[in-house]
């Protein structure tokens, strides 16, 4: 094994062990990184491909992040790359095996903010609202899927991780374990508590006897969540909701909504489990897009008239 992969196996460990970050973040940060040491191991810095990372300098990141771009990453996706860089090259310092981080300083190409995908409340309405069979198991369990997203925000990893004890049924709260591993309690809604008691009625003929899992597939063990994008997918295409429907976008309209009722952008933030409220204040300007729709159409001199024809009364 070269001192190059070494590092990178040892600063994996330490994401999952020390920062305790979940499957699908680690695997984030090793397709980041991959792509950086085969970008490296092909350059003519590195003939053997034994990448030396005490050896890369601001210069070579920078030619790396041009080459990307070029191939046609995203500035979003750039960024997440240059953080995944930076973190690396912060513990191969505090390891002792760099002076420096070559990645300090070098800004990703600027692309234009991308306003989350939502469901008003009649497309809700229209999705949530099903004559499904109550005595069968699978279309209980996607309706409490379904009502449970929406009714607390949760992410895809938060709900397909929920186990029996997650819900406290006295207080109607719902503990999860987010990003970072940390855990937050939330409210869960009357609409959400009785669906998931008719699926816990029928859960037992669907899991295993040893399954602690909130949610099980046909199977009898934890759900997926690709089997959850699936199911809902094609809830939504069996209500005819409009647009494609996916889990986030069931969080991203629980926290506009949550938004236009309240105001109040710290209470959403930590509904959420935003460590930052800037990640949070995306909603801001979508409620604002829903505000001067709004106004648009209701206020009387925003109309756009067509001119007026020319009147003949000066000739």
């Amino acid at each position: 094994m070269s001192s190059g992969n070494a590092a990178l196996d040892g600063f994996y460990t330490y994401l999952s062990s020390e920062r305790q970050y979940s499957r699908h973040t680690l695997s984030n940060y090793q397709r980041d990184l991959g792509r950086l040491q085969d970008y490296l191991q092909h350059s003519t810095l590195f003939p053997d491909g034994r990448v030396d990372w005490a050896r890369i300098e601001p210069k070579h990141i920078r030619n790396f992040i041009a080459w990307v771009h070029r191939e046609g990453l995203g500035g979003k996706s750039i960024q997440r790359l240059l953080s995944a860089i930076r973190s690396f090259y912060k513990y191969l310092h505090r390891e002792g095996l760099v002076q420096q981080n070559p990645a300090l300083g070098i800004q990703a190409p600027k692309s234009p903010r991308r306003l989350p995908q939502t469901l008003d409340v009649d497309q809700l309405n229209q999705l949530l609202e099903s004559d499904d069979d109550e005595t069968d198991p699978l279309a209980c369990r996607d309706q409490a899927m379904l009502e449970l997203i929406y009714s607390s925000g949760l992410r895809l990893s938060e709900l397909v991780s929920l186990d029996l004890h997650s819900i406290d049924w006295q207080d109607a709260s719902l503990r999860v374990v987010g990003k970072g591993a940390k855990e937050r309690l939330l409210p869960i809604g009357r609409k959400a508590m009785q669906a998931l008691d008719r699926w816990l009625d029928l859960r037992d003929s669907m899991a295993r006897p040893e399954e602690m899992a909130l949610f099980v597939s046909k199977r009898g063990s934890r759900i997926s969540g690709r089997s959850v994008q699936l199911r809902i997918d094609r809830r939504a295409r069996m209500q005819h909701t409009q647009g494609k429907v996916y889990p986030h976008r069931l969080r991203h309209s629980f926290a506009s909504h949550m938004l236009e009722s309240s105001g109040d952008l710290r209470a959403v933030q930590e509904l959420l489990g935003h460590s930052d409220i800037s990640t949070t204040q995306i909603y801001t300007h979508l409620d604002f897009r829903h505000l001067m729709d709004v106004y648009d159409k209701a206020h009387p001199r925003a109309h756009k008239q067509s001119p007026k024809k020319a009147s003949n009364d000066d000739d």
